[in-house]
């Protein structure tokens, strides 16, 4: 028998203790090189105020002022929740597949990164990931990964991967001494991706089962959770079996973890996915015209703040919360009400022009080259014949294939060419329509167009179209306050002497003296120059652009008539005056925007200013119910919506040129709104004025609005009431028209024909 010397054992030993002594020293020295970029080999870390306040792109949310979400601006849809808001299936789902020794570890997880090696060693595919649920939130919370963090040595594949998790240990046992395990849960799933631009439990809950994430089911749960290991290859919507087995694998680990019984796992199994798959994009949702135009303005008030504070907001990834003015409730009533009134008009314009294209001249004779003119115009076919040659272009424009296009009985798929495409939207009426509080100044539904996807010109602001006889109050205020006339004043309905002599609609003149209240009412032409003949064009401009109008105006004798183009925003801005005691309020479309903490960046407050004395603006409201109240008045069909009664209404229709465009404007005492409808192109009209003027194009979509938000018990504040007077206000004209509408009984033969711009 061999003995070994004593000495041996000892130096074999002290060998053994050596080297795991440097061994230690080394992987210590290596932590601390990586944690502090020795020599820039390795990389930055987050530093410290990053780890205590950690950031995620978050969604920027538009909120009605009662509290309904209208949209989000994002680059990546991510909304965040507590804890206590999300289903213990969710969690349940997510420890027993991604982390089951959650509770029990550090952030490291010796166990799993045995188990991983041993997989390496012996090629097994099942011996799974080796990433704790904290490693996981350090890389895509800190992007450890992305070459904001990348040192020297990260230029090389392998070394750049093992530097990244050593971060990520780093980070993670860090991570697990600040925040509780509920909140490093949260971060997890406030920041992960569900595919289809979905990131986050909340926005995921929301787009694949139209839930709230505390609502999940455990088979709708283990789908989402299921999702996470491969966003893509699991998309349900994409691969529904491959969705199915990943959730039914989920299902399976949480009875393998004591989370689900086995009975209720065979019948989970075999449900099916039971999707209800609601995209939240920006064609969708409530108010999409109103949340393009505030994209622009709060773009433009970001980088303002940021200039004044230092700071570096960003409006897609910064969780801003917009408190806006809209009232989600009026919004819904404006659409529907929109999209009612447009589904009829659409039809009557189709019928109207069946047969015929609907673009024609003066003489109702079409155009000739309409549709290749438009073609020109399109910045598609100018790069396209760029590129290709115009014969080539042309070519491309002509050639037909499936594609999705608009209707009113829903999306369709069609077969047709560039051209063809041009020629079936060309046919189509357009509208815009906004409501404001006259008071405060808030805008409170916002309409731009019949359809945001197919349709994206905002007809409220973005468009200016001629107003017709909409603009002639401002004629007639422009005489009350230089005191030219008093609202008991008449003036006869006769041709105006001079160059300019404008027509009435029907072609003749009464030769009968009309108070100002009948003239405005009926909305007859020669009044109106007469006035402007009497105050001049520079004043009546002076006094529109007091009162809102922003536009340019021709000071032209026409300019009675409504030639100068406007918006619809403009006009109900201007006509707020006229309700809210001569004061011009500017509107209001934002209440407060608060950071993503809660914290207020800025609260916004009203601006008035006295543009009219009170008695001129009373004198207005007036002269406009004789609209609405008087026989032959132009707005008398409101009485057949069952908004009349108890009620007074002050009212102006307006109709161009050839019908090209159709306006109404109407007020109570705490509600203006304003609504435009035409074509396209001023050459695409109803040929008749009995179907193009504004009392029966446009006004019929202002009487199904005002009585859905009458209906609505929960608007109270804006209930049907009188106009309020002012202070000692006396006016008696010999009774000329009642002030009640209550009796009002329109007579059969009575008209709505108004004032046309000839």
């Amino acid at each position: 028998m061999i003995e070994l010397q004593p000495g041996k054992y000892r130096r074999s030993i002290i060998r053994v203790w050596l080297f795991t002594a440097i061994g230690l020293g080394l992987f210590v020295l290596y932590i601390v090189a990586v944690s502090y970029n020795f020599f820039w080999l390795f990389g930055g870390m987050p530093d410290l105020i990053t780890l205590e306040n950690p950031k995620s792109e978050l969604a920027s949310e538009l909120i009605s002022q009662d509290g309904k979400s209208l949209g989000k601006y994002f680059f990546e849809n991510r909304t965040p929740v507590e804890f206590d808001q999300i289903s213990k299936n969710v969690t349940d789902a997510l420890v027993a597949t991604e982390d089951a020794r959650f509770t029990n570890h550090s952030g490291i997880d010796p166990r799993s990164m045995l188990r991983v090696a041993k997989g390496i060693l012996l090629v097994s595919s099942s011996s799974g990931g080796g990433s704790t649920l904290t490693q996981q939130v350090a890389k895509n919370l800190f992007e450890t990964r992305s070459e904001k963090y990348e040192g020297l040595l990260g230029k090389i594949p392998f070394v750049r991967t093992v530097i990244a998790k050593t971060k990520e240990w780093i980070l993670s046992v860090t991570l697990e001494r600040k925040y509780t395990k509920k909140e490093i849960m949260m971060m997890y799933l406030n920041t992960v991706s569900f595919g289809n631009n979905t990131f986050g439990i909340k926005v995921a809950a929301k787009t694949y089962f139209n839930r709230e994430p505390r609502d999940l089911e455990v088979n709708e749960a283990a789908l989402l959770v299921g999702m996470l290991q491969n966003p893509t290859l699991y998309n349900p919507l994409r691969f529904p079996t491959n969705a199915t087995n990943r959730r039914n694998t989920v299902l399976a680990q949480m009875v393998k973890y004591n989370y689900l019984p086995e009975d209720e796992f065979e019948t989970y199994k075999e449900k099916s996915l039971g999707l209800k798959f609601t995209v939240d994009g920006h064609n969708t949702g409530p108010a999409p015209y109103f949340r393009e135009s505030m994209r622009g303005y709060m773009r433009a008030w970001v980088k303002r703040y940021n200039e004044e504070n230092g700071t570096d907001l960003d409006l897609y990834t910064s969780g801003l919360r917009i408190y806006t003015t809209i009232d989600s409730r009026m919004q819904a009533y404006q659409e529907e009400a929109m999209n009612e009134h447009m589904r009829q008009q659409q039809k009557l314009f189709d019928a109207h022009w069946k047969g015929r294209n609907p673009w024609a001249d003066e003489n109702g004779k079409e155009i000739p080259g309409f549709i290749e003119k438009a073609v020109r115009s399109l910045p598609y076919f100018n790069v396209l014949k760029r590129e290709v040659g115009e014969e080539e272009a042309w070519k491309v424009m002509r050639r037909p294939y499936k594609m999705k296009v608009f209707s009113y009985d829903g999306e369709k798929e069609m077969t047709m060419s560039p051209m063809d495409s041009i020629r079936y939207y060309k046919r189509f009426l357009h509208a815009g329509m906004m409501s404001m509080d006259p008071r405060s100044g808030e805008i409170k539904a916002w309409v731009g167009g019949v359809n945001f996807k197919y349709f994206k010109y905002d007809h409220v602001k973005q468009g200016t179209r001629q107003p017709g006889s909409t603009f002639k109050p401002f004629v007639y205020v422009a005489a009350l306050y230089k005191n030219f006339l008093t609202p008991c004043d008449k003036i006869v309905d006769a041709p105006v002497e001079g160059q300019w002599t404008p027509k009435n609609s029907n072609g003749k003149y009464s030769e009968q003296p009309l108070t100002l209240r009948q003239a405005l009412g009926k909305s007859v032409n020669s009044v109106s120059a007469a006035i402007i003949q009497m105050v001049k064009p520079e004043t009546v401009v002076e006094y529109a652009h007091n009162l809102g109008i922003t536009s340019k105006l021709d000071a032209v004798p026409a300019l009675c008539l409504g030639v100068s183009s406007v918006s619809v925003y403009e006009m109900v801005n201007a006509y707020c005056a006229f309700a809210n005691g001569g004061y011009r309020t500017e509107p209001m479309t934002v209440l407060r925007i608060e950071d993503r903490y809660g914290n207020v960046l800025q609260e916004f407050h009203q601006k008035q200013n006295q543009e009219l004395n009170a008695d001129v603006a009373y004198n207005m409201l007036y002269l406009m119910r004789g609209a609405v109240e008087d026989p032959g008045g132009t707005a008398g069909r409101l009485h057949s919506y069952g908004v009349t009664s108890g009620n007074e209404i002050a009212a102006k229709t307006g109709t161009t040129d050839n019908h090209s465009d159709s306006w109404f404007m109407g007020m109570t005492q705490n509600l203006v709104s304003g609504i435009w409808v035409g074509g396209e192109d001023m050459s695409i009209h109803f040929r008749t004025i009995d179907l193009g003027q504004g009392g029966r194009a446009a006004m019929p979509a202002w009487g199904l609005y005002m009585k859905k938000v009458y209906d609505d018990q929960t608007l109270l504040q804006y209930r049907r009431g009188p106009f309020i007077k002012p202070e000692n206000y006396s006016l008696d004209c010999g009774k000329v028209a009642s002030d009640s509408t209550d009796t009002y009984v329109p007579p059969a033969s009575s008209s709505d024909d108004e004032g046309v711009l000839f």
